[in-house]
């Protein structure tokens, strides 16, 4: 097999984790892992390796790069979609449906064991999973409209109000009232 995003050299095999077996690149230091092989890698070590119960500074986290070019499959040469981790972070985790294989870039899987993803990355490739990054990158982009426009200060005082309402078992009634003209 040769490497999807290198395409030149041979994927060799490697350990991503204890126990975690997958086919790396020497190249660009990417891994293509069995999906078959992670979920059993999760059942038998994923919370006993060490990283999940650890908060998130305490895992030393390299540089994620990300592949924005479409790859194809290792195995079956097929185009592998591409998933958004989290809206705090652009990278993609690249998945032949076909295979039911991974490709992680350089530094990914570190990436997913600081957001405590480690024996969850399954989730990732999941429709309710990348509706809500979605959802956080939208209302993320709204925000930062809303503070160009008005200032972080002035949107500050929006956002505790607002958190107010919330809280308050009178919403309606202030609503309609705020809403009277």
């Amino acid at each position: 097999m040769k490497c999807p995003k290198c395409k030149s050299p041979d994927l060799h095999p490697t350990k991503m984790d204890q126990g975690l077996s997958a086919m790396g690149c020497n190249e660009c230091e990417g891994v293509f892992v069995s999906l078959l092989y992670y979920r059993d890698w999760a059942e038998r070590f994923g919370i006993a390796a060490g990283t999940e119960n650890m908060p998130a500074e305490e895992v030393q986290v390299e540089a994620a790069e990300n592949t924005h070019a479409a790859m194809g499959c290792p195995k079956c040469s097929r185009i592998m979609t591409k998933y958004r981790i989290s809206s705090g972070h652009d990278n993609r985790l690249d998945l032949c449906t076909n295979c039911d294989e991974a490709w992680l870039d350089k530094g990914e899987w570190s990436l997913l064991k600081s957001l405590n993803l480690g024996s969850k990355m399954p989730a990732v490739f999941t429709e309710q999973w990348q509706r809500q990054v979605r959802k956080q990158v939208t209302e993320e982009t709204r925000r930062q409209r809303f503070v160009d426009v008005l200032g972080e200060e002035t949107v500050k005082e929006a956002d505790s109000i607002r958190q107010w309402l919330s809280d308050s078992p009178q919403r309606i009634q202030i609503l309609q009232y705020l809403n009277y003209e």
